[in-house]
């Protein structure tokens, strides 16, 4: 008898754990894997969030698991963990801000005394705006009551604003999840001696139509002025063949810089309005509104105001001070150059400079660093749970597959010595050259078949093929469970045979508990995906310890 056939570490299936691993779990998908430790989950949440569950797991039972890890985090070094939300939200390494909002309302909610004062300290670097300020009192809502710590961090968060600012808020963030500045205000009770944010508060209580006898003259914002003129400017009529109510809507949103939210919906297919509201557009609003500014006609081959946009999309300065991540990018390239949205009827012919232009966005929006000159093999992961529909943050057109490429395209563009490979249960042919656009690259992954999912295969691949590699980076959900051997028994044969000390990227791409780099091994690294700086820590991992 062939005792080996059932008890061995070199070569094991993935369906059971290797022998004399009890730190082996099995994973969502009936496979073996490493558990991360509540510190990686916290930072998986933080980046990745759990919108849409995953191909295993529901979003319910996802989100509870994480928010279970990330209280063990909170009771362990509460501090600790307030400073990683802020870390990650004030830096813009997420695609969304929901997470990190979240983990500031449990640090506020159940952390000690010295968590719950840094916590709600650092409410303003977290939630930067009115409508993160509305998400934040709905979790903490649920975690715990209006106390008089909570109501105080609150009542800063509008005190100590630029008055500005918080005019801007007032009119361009009026409400949601169900909260407005006026509930907020009357639960904080926030108190000045100054007459402008005084009057900026009873507009945000009362309205534009109880502010008269109120407030003196100039002693509120003209912007908040400027919004109750232009909310008017439908009921103008037309003068000499031209719509006087474009003409005075596009004055009023130049001079005081008036937000889209803003403008009355029947002048919403103005030209005239649009080229206003672009001259002073913030990025995300502007990269969010390229559709609707292409189908008006705004933007459209060889137009100045399509020299402007694309102007700002290289502006690297720019974009990173807006905190615009590169998914936000991909998944704005992505919808734009399909030429319809995902929901809705809008349709517009995409002008290519623009698409060209967020192809450039996106890789300027990474913490590129100079080339290490490291032979890397990436392998994505493209079976079926990584094309599960809606499964990518809840960003529009965008799934787990098509962030794991565009990600390994950076790593492409930037390094000039890499394959780049794709796996399911086999090797999938994936020719992705540093040439391709973006959406190219999405419509290459997209029209793959579904497989099963073998995290084995990058290593097997390059061993059989004779590829010396220094780093295997694989981009997957880690839910691998269908290979003859283990991927890190794959790299160790890999390095037996080849002589090289091949490193490993696992680079998670779904926030679960699980990995399939061995946390013994140093020369294996588990991070997040998403992660606008992952490419600066891939870089860092690959050209090893600094002399």
């Amino acid at each position: 008898m062939d005792y080996s056939q059932h008890c061995n570490r070199r070569q094991t299936p993935q369906s059971e754990p290797i022998p004399g691993r009890p730190d082996m779990v099995e994973n969502y998908a009936g496979g073996y894997g490493f558990a991360v430790d509540d510190w990686v989950r916290l930072e998986r949440f933080l980046v990745l969030g759990t919108e849409g569950g995953t191909y295993y797991v529901g979003e319910k039972e996802l989100t509870r698991e994480m928010a279970q890890a990330v209280e063990r985090c909170i009771q362990v070094d509460g501090q600790r963990v307030v400073r990683k939300t802020v870390e990650i939200s004030d830096a813009g390494r997420a695609p969304k801000n929901d997470p990190a909002l979240f983990v500031l309302a449990l640090c506020a909610s159940i952390g000690d005394l010295e968590t719950r004062q840094l916590a709600l300290e650092e409410l303003p670097r977290v939630a930067r705006i009115g409508t993160h300020l509305f998400h934040f009192a709905r979790y903490v809502k649920a975690l715990r009551g209006w106390g008089r710590a909570l109501r105080h961090a609150v009542a800063a968060w509008y005190e100590d604003m630029p008055i500005e600012r918080l005019a801007e808020q007032a009119i361009k963030y009026k409400g949601r999840d169900g909260w407005t500045h006026r509930d907020l205000l009357r639960l904080a009770h926030p108190k000045t001696a100054d007459p402008a944010r005084n009057a900026v508060f009873r507009y945000m209580v009362k309205g534009y139509e109880n502010l008269e006898g109120h407030a003196g003259p100039n002693q509120y914002p003209k912007k908040i002025e400027a919004a109750e003129l232009l909310a008017f400017a439908p009921t103008m009529e037309k003068v000499d063949g031209r719509t006087a109510a474009m003409s005075a809507a596009s004055i009023l949103i130049r001079e005081e810089k008036l937000p889209r939210e803003c403008v009355p919906t029947e002048l919403l297919n103005s030209v005239e309005v649009w080229a206003a509201l672009l001259e002073h557009m913030p990025m995300t609003a502007m990269i969010r509104n390229l559709a609707k500014m292409t189908s008006i006609g705004l933007l459209r081959q060889l137009s100045p105001t399509t020299d402007v946009v694309a102007t700002r999309l290289a502006d690297g300065e720019r974009l990173a001070k807006a905190r615009i991540h590169p998914v936000q990018v991909l998944s704005a390239l992505k919808v734009y150059a399909q030429g319809h949205g995902e929901r809705g009827s809008l349709t517009w012919e995409p002008v290519p400079r623009i698409i060209d232009a967020l192809d450039a966005a996106f890789y300027a929006t990474f913490a590129l660093l100079e080339a290490v000159n490291k032979r890397f093999v990436l392998g994505i992961d493209v079976s079926g749970s990584m094309g599960f529909s809606g499964s990518l943050q809840g960003l529009p057109g965008l799934v787990a597959r098509d962030g794991a490429a565009a990600m390994a395209m950076a790593t492409l563009y930037a390094e000039p010595a890499c394959a780049v490979v794709g796996f399911c249960g086999e090797l999938v042919p994936l020719p992705l050259s540093k040439r391709m656009r973006l959406d190219d690259v999405i419509k290459a992954t997209s029209n793959l078949p579904l497989g099963r999912t073998d995290c084995a295969v990058p290593m097997l691949w390059a061993l059989d093929q004779g590829i010396e590699a220094d780093v295997f980076v694989i981009y997957t959900d880690n839910e691998t469970w269908c290979g003859h051997v283990h991927p890190v028994q794959a790299l160790q044969r890999y390095r037996e045979k080849t002589g090289i000390p091949a490193k490993l990227v696992v680079v998670a791409m779904k926030g679960t508990p699980f990995t399939i780099a061995d946390p013994n091994d140093a020369g294996m690294l588990d991070v997040v995906g998403l992660d606008s700086g992952f490419p600066a820590v891939l870089q860092d991992f690959a050209s090893g310890p600094k002399s």
